[in-house]
């Protein structure tokens, strides 16, 4: 059974409900996973998406902060949520469809603006929790599972702006993308972005502080869809929708799109 698969961070599902509903009603994909939706589930505006056809709703939420959620016209289950480096943050979820299919759903800590857990309790906090993720898919290494979520690391040189300039800069330094490979490695996730798009410089989210986004294209490539080997080759049609950080009171992340064949 194909279906598409979105992921967004959202930046607040209750202020961007609106946003929401159009990608939900102009992109129909048939499952949307949200991150950094800042709300405690039950104001989550579940309603509005259920009469779009989304009628199922598996999410873990806090206000004010963090939050993930996965919206679905198909049925799934809730298949639970691990709380890595033990931070008590709403920051991931996992879902199972009916055919088994299982969707983890990651919102990774930012990291704060310093690249030294010396003195930077936040850098210190993404580094541990990808630790976590690394040391969980070697203890249950994932079959018959697709990862997506604001990942906040740009691994590849070719998913930042420019490279050299962002070595020394959070979501980009070197120590930052080998606590990411080693927790890809540690699945054997295969990133179905670069998988279909392999070439070329791609991005998903660019800064508010930019005035003008567009035009100086200062972009980085956070937000990831992998897969498992045993379905990677499953997946095609991937797009970044870059027209979203162009909508009224946007995100400053624009969703990831796959289709996947199973």
């Amino acid at each position: 059974m194909p279906f598409t698969l979105a992921t967004w961070n959202i930046n607040s599902v209750r202020l961007r409900e609106a946003l929401v509903s159009r990608l939900l009603t102009d992109h129909t994909p048939d499952i949307l996973c949200l991150q950094e939706c800042k709300s405690p589930v039950e104001k989550i505006p579940f309603p509005v998406f259920e009469a779009l056809g989304y009628r199922y709703m598996l999410a873990r939420g806090q206000k004010g902060y963090n939050g993930v959620a996965i919206l679905s016209k198909l049925p799934i289950e809730d298949a639970g949520d691990q709380d890595f480096a033990a931070l008590g943050h709403a920051r991931h979820i996992a879902g199972r469809l009916e055919d088994g299919t299982v969707i983890h759903n990651f919102y990774v800590p930012a990291g704060g603006d310093k690249p030294d857990r010396e003195v930077n309790v936040k850098f210190g906090q993404k580094l541990d929790y990808l630790t976590g993720m690394r040391d969980w898919f070697h203890a249950e290494r994932p079959e018959r599972s697709i990862l997506v979520g604001d990942l906040n690391i740009a691994p590849r040189e070719d998913d930042v702006w420019n490279h050299k300039q962002l070595l020394k800069v959070v979501s980009h330094t070197p120590v930052e993308v080998e606590h990411l490979a080693q927790a890809q490695d540690a699945g054997k996730w295969v990133d179905i972005t670069r998988q279909d798009l392999p070439e070329g410089n791609l991005y998903s989210w660019w800064s508010y502080r930019s005035p003008d986004w567009d035009a100086a294209d200062k972009g980085r490539r956070l937000d990831h869809i992998w897969a498992t080997p045993d379905i990677s080759n499953a997946a095609h049609s991937s797009q970044i929708l870059r027209s979203v950080r162009g909508w009224e009171q946007p995100s400053d992340h624009v969703p990831v799109f796959a289709t996947f064949d199973l």
